[in-house]
């Protein structure tokens, strides 16, 4: 896919949500259990944590944001500290925001492709369509907490990213943690807190800016 062969920016890959409860029977005993408990979720908010660790760094880069998702393919992706920027995909569109100079400046070009690609993976796994994927190759892993193993198909993306490893929690419908492994020098995590399964979203999240 020509799409994927452009270095696509790898901390839109996450949106997704941290578990309240470790002791309730999970979604995670089958693929087929993960797409019936998914086919309930129609919204999901929460905010999160993203941490960039690369040998280079004394410290890993943190960033905070808020994810927003209605389906059936309205997502919102928002990052609030330390750069200001917003990505939304709405009705097959996608548009991405940065606040430069003290206003909201809207971002053009091939590399908003790239990102489509990216938000489109993760409605996929909102709807627990994890095993139906045409860039990834999905395994499951039993246990606890259970994990699904997303590794590149083609090889020219896999030499830009090896694999990413999401952490399941037993509440159905969430996931803990995504885990994005470029290199054995660079691992990106993204975890969510707070979770909200359902809640009532305004279309004007999807639509534009604040």
């Amino acid at each position: 896919m020509f799409m994927m062969r452009k270095r696509l920016p790898f901390k839109w890959f996450g949106p997704i949500m941290l578990a309240a409860c470790l002791l309730l029977i999970g979604w995670s005993d089958s693929w087929e259990e993960i797409r019936r408990e998914s086919a309930g979720i129609r919204s999901v908010a929460a905010p999160f944590t993203q941490k960039k660790q690369m040998k280079i760094l004394a410290r890993p880069l943190v960033s905070e944001g808020r994810f927003y998702f209605q389906g059936p393919d309205s997502l919102r992706w928002e990052y609030t500290a330390p750069v200001r920027s917003i990505l939304l995909m709405h009705r097959g569109k996608v548009r991405r925001y940065v606040f430069s100079g003290g206003e909201w400046l809207e971002e053009s070009g091939e590399r908003l492709q790239g990102m489509g690609v990216v938000m489109q993976e993760i409605g996929q796994w909102l709807h627990g369509k994890f095993n139906e994927n045409q860039t990834f190759a999905a395994t499951l892993i039993g246990g606890s907490p259970a994990r699904i193993i997303l590794s590149p198909r083609e090889p020219s993306f896999a030499r830009m990213i090896q694999r990413i490893e999401l952490t399941l929690s037993p509440r159905p419908g969430v996931i803990r943690s995504i885990g994005i492994v470029e290199g054995e020098d660079t691992v990106t995590l993204l975890e969510f807190r707070d979770v909200k399964i359902n809640p009532e979203l305004p279309a004007a999240l999807f639509e534009g800016l604040p």
